[in-house]
């Protein structure tokens, strides 16, 4: 039966990774549409061709992380715990894609491990990382490192979206159109620099709970050499996952929130990739789509900021607040469920 349950949560991490790659992956190439720079078939395959790269050829500070979310045995009933944290995650993802909201895969990925694991085992077996934080050395570790990451991120790519944008308008207020075309064309390295950090850092994630059941069902001896299978088959969902693209989500960043320029776009994925790619370094899980939102937040609030439309950033912080314990309900349910289905 627990060779079943593996292949279930294997098999759920792929969905779950798809289903990341639609909602998180549009927000990659949102903004370049949104400015002219490529066609939509033309970017959404530059960066679901460069994620895998980053997907495979990434690290595992990310998926360390990850793994340090939970302080539980390893037994076939952690099986159940991800399985539980992983329908739940997926679950809400589907939803919010097809409402077409920006919401975080990784708040929803958090939310169902804690709640996976606290119906399981109760509140001790999440690493909350409080304790680290406020009594030990000042160490960010467990929920409070995924929390800070995430609120964090934003808000950084937020400031120094706006400050470059101040920077550049500044710099280019005597120019003409023609600055257009060579903005438009770097916006290629920018879009892959950033598409290489979300492959690289989403992926990995689901790369440090496939480790965590292949070591609670006894496959492996430890989380430590990763199969290689396991990155390549999590590089390849999420190249199809930014194939198949969200859509209603890229219509959101690139057009919802601010009207987008050649120049908006250029601040946008500058800021975006390189906050993605410092996260990735330091092992920190973060959304895209949030750090993407708060650079065109950014961008248009430098630029003029009686032409954001502030509305749909307060939707995406609702959604974002909501996510976690929505997530985490959903998970304790569903491992209740799963509980009595495996008596």
């Amino acid at each position: 039966m627990w060779e079943l349950v593996l292949a279930l949560v294997v098999l759920v991490a792929f969905v779950f990774l798809l289903t990341n790659g639609m909602n998180d992956a549009s927000a990659v190439v949102a903004t370049m549409i949104a400015c002219g720079a490529a066609t939509p078939l033309q970017a959404v395959l530059w960066a679901a061709s460069v994620g895998l790269v980053g997907a495979i050829f990434s690290g595992a500070a990310v998926a360390q992380t990850i793994i340090g979310l939970l302080d539980v045995p390893v037994s076939h009933q952690l099986l159940l715990v991800l399985l539980a944290g992983l329908t739940a995650a997926m679950l809400w993802n589907l939803f919010t894609w097809k409402l077409g909201i920006p919401s975080s895969s990784t708040h929803s990925l958090v939310g169902g491990l804690v709640g996976g694991a606290w119906a399981a085992y109760g509140a001790s077996a999440v690493v909350w990382g409080w304790t680290e934080l406020y009594m030990g050395n000042a160490e960010l570790v467990g929920v409070a490192k995924i929390v800070a990451s995430l609120v964090i991120s934003p808000v950084l790519g937020f400031l120094v979206a706006f400050i470059v944008q101040v920077v550049l308008s500044l710099a280019f207020r005597r120019a003409t159109f023609w600055v257009n075309k060579p903005l438009k064309r770097s916006q290629w390295l920018l879009s892959g620099i950033l598409a290489y950090g979300h492959g690289a850092n989403d992926a990995q994630k689901m790369v440090g709970i496939i480790s965590l059941a292949l070591l609670a069902s006894g496959v492996q001896s430890s989380v430590e050499g990763v199969p290689t299978w396991v990155k390549v088959a999590c590089g390849l969902i999420m190249f199809f996952g930014t194939l198949f693209g969200g859509w209603s989500i890229m219509k959101t960043l690139g057009t919802g929130i601010f009207t987008l320029r050649p120049l908006h776009s250029f601040n946008s994925q500058f800021s975006a990739g390189a906050s993605v790619a410092l996260a990735t370094f330091v092992g920190a899980p973060v959304s895209t789509t949030h750090i993407v939102s708060g650079t065109v937040i950014g961008a248009g609030a430098a630029d003029n900021y009686r032409m954001v439309n502030w509305d749909v950033g307060k939707h995406m912080l609702v959604a974002w607040c909501v996510t976690i314990p929505a997530s985490a309900l959903c998970a304790a349910g569903v491992y209740r469920l799963l509980q009595w289905l495996t008596r």
